[in-house]
């Protein structure tokens, strides 16, 4: 078991998390610096805080209150990112949902999260709105990333609001954010994560571990509904200043490639499946991406040691905690296992955990219990203390 390092910067009491992702970079003099490259063109920093203020704005102008739940069926774009930092701004708890899923789930979760208001994108309208019959709480559905005949548009609303917004006094252990659980296990669940979270992870694992750096032009395949493509997309890069580049298309291998090289990534967040993929794919063998790439990320789900070797010349365990956090397996009685290479249920401490389920006590206890959240990976650790992946708690058979 690797024991915690409590150094990651603290964050005061009374905090909204948007002061540190958006506001901070107007005093730091980068009005002027590209933070988003989207499919439509490139935003500053300077219009980015504007964009947020006046999406924070059009949600209040709509009556929301603090702590109001709001839907995000969003594409990546820079709409996502100034509706998501806008509503923390305002003290209104954004929820982006997964764009892929099937009009039956986009149901139960617009049912279960209550959200009063649905932002969704246009070229997604179609599925999500055989999900809106029956949804008492939804008030309003606002349209973004383009236009539908007579329904309201987010570019409308939010060129017709103010572009100064005062910031919501919230605080540091409040719920700013959702994210749905997959639901391979039942239906999706709400899981609540606080502003805090957000400064926690960006310090301990963008900052210190990745090294992210202002001068990082960064492009993640995951999209930015994702746990792991909402760290990538805004909140590691937006900490130091950095630029990213989104879109809304699927990440082929030659889209990957290509994004890469048009706008001279340094940072570059795939997944296992993807890796494999621009590696065996013969259209694009002869091709390269950016010159400049300093550093490939891989998560999501287990990365092959033949693919890593593959794409790096040497790969192998998940690695060592990230500093800030502690680790430790335990066996099936609940027992810390301290042996080398026996298999045990990773569980994870650190100031970034959820604060629980959204109506699901019994599954938030048997997850979240102290500091610790039981994963439901099974890990073993290696003399050196590097963990390895082994599957999944319910895939393991004895």
């Amino acid at each position: 078991m690797n024991d915690r390092d409590d150094h990651a910067n603290p964050v005061p009491r009374r905090f909204n998390a948007a002061t540190h992702f958006i506001d901070q970079h107007l005093d730091a003099g980068r009005l002027d610096k590209i933070a988003y490259i989207d499919d439509e063109g490139r935003y500053p920093y300077g219009e980015l805080a504007v964009r947020v203020n006046q999406c924070g704005n059009v949600l209040r102008n709509a009556g929301l209150g603090a702590e109001a739940r709001i839907a995000m069926i969003m594409q990546d774009s820079i709409d996502f990112v100034s509706v998501f930092w806008g509503a923390i701004k305002a003290g209104i708890v954004p929820v982006p949902i997964n764009t892929l899923l099937t009009a039956e789930h986009y149901r139960y979760i617009l049912q279960d999260s209550r959200a009063q208001i649905l932002v969704v994108s246009a070229a997604l309208y179609p599925v999500v709105a055989e999900a809106l019959g029956d949804q008492p709480a939804l008030s309003e559905v606002i349209i973004a990333d383009g236009a539908i005949d007579g329904m309201p548009s987010l570019d409308a609303l939010r060129s017709a609001a103010s572009g100064s917004l005062v910031c919501a006094d919230t605080c540091a252990d409040e719920v700013a954010f959702w994210l749905y659980s997959s639901g391979s296990t039942g239906n999706p669940k709400g899981v609540k994560h606080l502003h805090r979270s957000l400064m926690y992870t960006a310090n301990a694992f963008g900052r210190e571990v990745l090294g992210m750096r202002e001068d990082d032009i960064v492009y993640s395949a995951a999209k930015l509904f994702f746990a792991y493509g909402l760290g990538n997309g805004m909140t590691f890069p937006l900490s130091v200043g950095a630029t990213t580049i989104l879109t809304r298309e699927r990440p082929t291998p030659a889209l990957v490639l290509a994004l890469l090289r048009r706008d001279s990534a340094t940072v570059y967040f795939g997944v296992p499946t993807l890796y494999a993929a621009i590696l065996a794919d013969e259209a694009t063998r002869a091709e390269v991406g950016s010159s400049r790439l300093r550093l490939c990320v891989s998560a999501g789900e287990a990365l092959p040691e033949a693919t890593g070797r593959r794409w790096q010349e040497r790969y192998g365990a998940s690695g060592l905690p990230v500093p800030g956090y502690a680790a430790k397996l335990v066996d099936d009685a609940g027992e810390v296992i301290t042996a080398a290479h026996e298999i045990g249920e990773l569980a994870v401490s650190g100031d970034s955990s959820a604060e629980g389920y959204w109506n699901q006590i019994e599954k938030s206890r048997r997850t979240f219990a102290g500091t610790w959240t039981f994963t439901g990976d099974k890990y073993f650790c290696d003399e050196q203390g590097y963990y390895h992946f082994c599957g999944r708690t319910d895939d393991m058979f004895k």
